[in-house]
């Protein structure tokens, strides 16, 4: 359990600290300092680091949340509502993250290959767009993970 446990909280910690840090930190810096020629690489370069993590995350987190609701709880049908909460809010993040990386990613990675920075400027505004909703679902999430058990 302390193994799933840790496993859930590091890969939250991983994709919403790095969604913080893109959209709240790098994202305002590389837009005032860098053109599009240098900013879209950039970005192309630090999602492709950053995705890898990601992976991880979609994967480690909902096989960590099941398995601590099987042995807590049972499995998800006796789990409290926050629980349940969390395990929505976060199948919404997977599907939002499903959609940037097989679609705007992958066009931003293709205009930055061929120096397209109007369509590889649209392609970084669908993810930044899509980057905002999933870090605040991911807050919100974690403010339900931290208080959930205290509001019931």
């Amino acid at each position: 359990m302390s193994i799933a446990l840790l496993l859930h909280v590091l890969s939250a910690v991983v994709w919403v600290g790095g969604m913080f840090f893109a959209y709240m930190v790098l994202r305002p810096v590389a837009a005032s300092r860098l053109e599009p020629p240098q900013r879209l690489p950039l970005w192309a370069a630090c999602f492709n680091g950053f995705f890898f993590w990601v992976w991880i995350a979609v994967v480690a987190l909902p096989l960590s949340g099941y398995w601590m609701a099987l042995s807590l709880f049972g499995g998800l049908m006796h789990a409290p509502h926050y629980v349940l909460a969390m395990t929505g809010g976060g199948s919404v993040m997977i599907l939002l993250y499903l959609w940037l990386y097989f679609a705007p990613y992958r066009v931003l990675k293709d205009a930055v290959r061929n120096s397209d920075w109007k369509r590889g400027g649209a392609a970084l505004a669908r993810i930044r767009h899509i980057i905002g909703i999933n870090l605040l679902l991911g807050l919100a999430i974690v403010a339900v993970a931290a208080a959930g058990r205290y509001l019931a």
